[in-house]
């Protein structure tokens, strides 16, 4: 339930009717919310200046004379050439928190929708561990994964494993034949420990032509489907995958599904595919290998060429994930894949391909630009790049710090645990608030700034009204809202009213970005009323602890969006 929903189609067609009375019949107009606190809707008339030959300031005076106030819609005026609305802060108050207390949880989401949603995310090559340059994508699919659950989407999140070509090869043969001193000297977790494995085996490749061969006839013997050799590399994939699990474990990032390259050269789809792609009229081939002349559709310059298989007829990742698309196409109606942006060519390239094989649909694709930090911010344990699981554990050592500055009383575990919920939430929450396409530089200063858009900053809020509650005893949730009126008051109570709206654009438009900029605007309104309304005294007592309780859930559901736990005491 959407509390803004029934004033919006007032304003709606009150506005639409004015409009129809200047001659304009089915008018097409925005509604906006001002960022401001003077309106709480605005209908722009600078679209209808050149149909009715007037300048918009004019417009919008005639519009608003023809507009009365009614039980929903309190105040209507024209003001810089916008049509603008004041709704009646009573009801809405009242309407407002009574469906917060009845969803609870629930407020916030939407009826459920007809069909299936896979999102694929994460999907990094089982050969190391994350990376920050990667760490954005699982983070980005979790939360969008879970917005879009919230507005009503039937979800399923997929890892796609890349357990084919010659990396994994290696990596399986250097376990194979390299005893346990090959592990590498980073954290007792096998995607760090597996990587000196692959380090010693690769340059052992290099040198000794005897060792090449070998790893030469395991990839040839994998790629004609041989199943020892498939199960062995898939055993090896397990292994560091494991590893990687952990790390997303440790920021509440959980798949539902995983699907396995090799399970395509396995059952033979991926040479079906080969087979279909050469018989394409765009299908060329050079010094054996096959590809596709993409030219005609738009591709230009040294990419036009986009080979599936290579020259001794083996197939390419490309190929591979051709197949994988078919194969998700079968299983639901809508795909979303979460990719770098490097990944915005191969993509085209894709969608030709699945379009020369009968298939009218496309892959929606979110591209994020990577991570990085500052120089000299952070240092790793080898001097070459930062994993995740050194971002998280930087996080939590920088947050435990500030939890002893400021909660001496409290004991050791306590202070560990309250860290890990903030530490975790920062690397999350810093991830997510910037727009997915710009590029992000990871700041301690920015992830845990207890006054700033930080998730310390939310969490605290969600904390300080857990306090007041504790503080307040019981209290009755039928008091009369409507008299919730005071300006810190209605600011609250709106700012709560659009979390619905909220949580359907960042789905539906995939704008993830909007929940950590709407929590921090409600824990900056929270944060002001309690600073200036007496909560815990006065007549209008319970109206203000149910308030306190309202923000509390909403804070809650809010953070749950994001994956991030809700602290009862920080």
């Amino acid at each position: 339930m959407d509390p803004l929903q029934t004033y919006r189609d007032e304003v709606q067609a009150a506005t639409a009717k004015a409009f129809a009375e200047l001659g304009i019949d089915d008018a097409k107009f925005d509604l906006e919310v001002p960022s401001t606190a003077i309106a709480d809707f605005a209908v722009p008339c600078f679209p209808f200046a050149k149909i009715l030959k007037k300048a918009p300031v004019a417009i919008a005076a005639e519009v608003a004379e023809k507009i009365q106030p009614s039980a929903l819609i309190s105040k209507v005026w024209a003001e810089n050439g916008y049509l603008n609305f004041n709704i009646n802060a009573g009801k809405l108050a009242q309407s407002t928190i009574s469906a917060i207390i009845a969803q609870e949880a629930d407020y916030g989401k939407w009826a459920k929708k007809d069909g299936k949603l896979l999102l694929e995310h994460t999907s990094v090559n089982p050969t190391g561990p994350i990376h920050i340059g990667r760490a954005r994508n699982p983070i980005i699919g979790d939360t969008l994964a879970r917005c879009l659950r919230a507005c009503g989407y039937d979800v399923t999140t997929e890892y796609y494993v890349n357990d084919v070509g010659k990396q994994v090869i290696i990596l399986t043969w250097g376990l194979e034949h390299l005893d346990r001193s090959s592990e590498d000297e980073g954290r007792d977790k096998a995607d760090h420990r597996l990587v000196g494995y692959y380090r010693k085996a690769n340059q052992l490749m290099e040198e000794d032509p005897e060792v090449a061969n070998e790893i030469g006839q395991m990839l040839r013997k994998f790629e004609d489907g041989d199943q020892e050799t498939i199960a062995r590399v898939r055993k090896t994939a397990k292994m560091m995958l494991d590893g990687i699990l952990e790390s997303l474990a440790l920021i509440n990032v959980s798949l539902d599904n995983f699907t396995w390259e090799s399970t395509f050269i396995e059952n033979g789809a991926a040479a079906d595919v080969v087979k279909r792609l050469q018989a394409s009229e765009f299908c060329k081939e050079e010094d054996g290998a096959s590809y596709l002349e993409l030219e005609s559709f738009g591709i230009h310059g040294r990419e036009t060429r986009f080979f599936f298989t290579r020259g001794d007829g083996t197939t390419l990742y490309t190929t591979r994930d051709v197949t994988y698309h078919l194969n998700k196409f079968s299983r639901a109606e809508r795909i979303i894949n979460i990719l770098g942006e490097d990944q915005k060519l191969g993509q085209a390239q894709l969608a030709i391909a699945l379009k020369l094989l009968g298939v009218d649909r496309s892959p929606e694709c979110v591209f994020y630009s990577f991570v990085s930090l500052p120089e000299g911010k952070m240092s790793t344990r080898r001097g070459q790049v930062v994993n995740l699981d050194d971002l998280i554990e930087e996080a939590e050592s920088r947050a435990l710090e500030e939890v002893k500055k400021r909660r001496s009383d409290l004991s050791e575990e306590k202070m560990i645990e309250i860290a890990q919920a903030i530490g975790r939430g920062a690397v999350r929450y810093n991830m997510v608030r910037v727009q997915p396409e710009k590029p992000l530089v990871f700041r301690w200063e920015d992830a845990l700034n207890f006054e700033g858009n930080s998730a310390p900053f939310v969490q605290y809020a969600h904390a300080r009204a857990c306090s007041i509650l504790r503080k307040a005893g019981t209290f009755s949730e039928q008091a009369d809202f409507s008299t919730l009126t005071d300006s810190y008051e209605m600011q609250l109570i709106k700012t709560l009213a659009r979390f619905p709206s909220v949580v359907k654009e960042a789905g539906e438009k995939a704008r993830i970005h909007l929940i950590p900029l709407y929590a921090h605007e409600l824990a900056a309104a929270f944060n002001l009323f309690y600073t200036y309304v007496p909560v815990l005294k006065g007549d209008n007592k319970d109206a203000h602890l149910t308030l306190v309780d309202c923000t509390r859930i909403v804070l809650a559901n809010a953070l749950d969006l994001m994956g991030l736990f809700a602290p009862e005491e920080m």
